[in-house]
């Protein structure tokens, strides 16, 4: 048993959790994200501090911390499972991809062609977006 130096909880490992982290441990082929999450809680167990894991692991505080809550409240399973991530940034539409192509066709008002920022401003996308949609269609309005 551990005890969480945060909140005065409890761990408790299993004979069987204990088998299966030390097996982690052991596993040359595991994922290295699944064998410091294991040796953090099997160093837990053995009644070493915070501080003592972080030496002994390389990890922060910040990352100890939730891998020991994560383990109270789902076990090994929950341990070894990797959370998902929001997605970035949603891909253009075609509708805009589109709309910037066909813009940059067209001769913009008093100018003599289209700029990168200029583009970008007047479709309301990234600069680096208006130049990746040119130059995935070979488009060169400076040529």
């Amino acid at each position: 048993m551990m005890a969480d130096m945060r909140s005065g909880a409890s761990l408790a490992v299993s004979a069987s959790d204990r088998r299966r982290l030390q097996e982690i441990v052991a596993d040359r082929n595991r994922p290295q994200r699944n064998v410091w999450r294991a040796r953090i809680i099997l160093f837990g167990e053995r009644g070493l501090g915070t501080m003592a894991i972080v030496r002994e692991t390389g990890r922060s505080k910040r990352c100890v911390w939730p891998r020991q809550e994560c383990f109270m409240q789902e076990g090994v399973d929950g341990l070894l499972r990797d959370r998902t991530r929001p997605p970035g940034k949603p891909p253009v539409s075609p509708e805009k991809t589109a709309e910037i192509v066909d813009l940059t066709c067209r001769l913009p008002h008093e100018a003599t062609r289209w700029t990168v920022r200029a583009m970008a401003k007047a479709t309301g996308v990234a600069a680096s977006t208006v130049w990746t949609i040119w130059r995935v269609h070979g488009l060169a309005p400076h040529r």
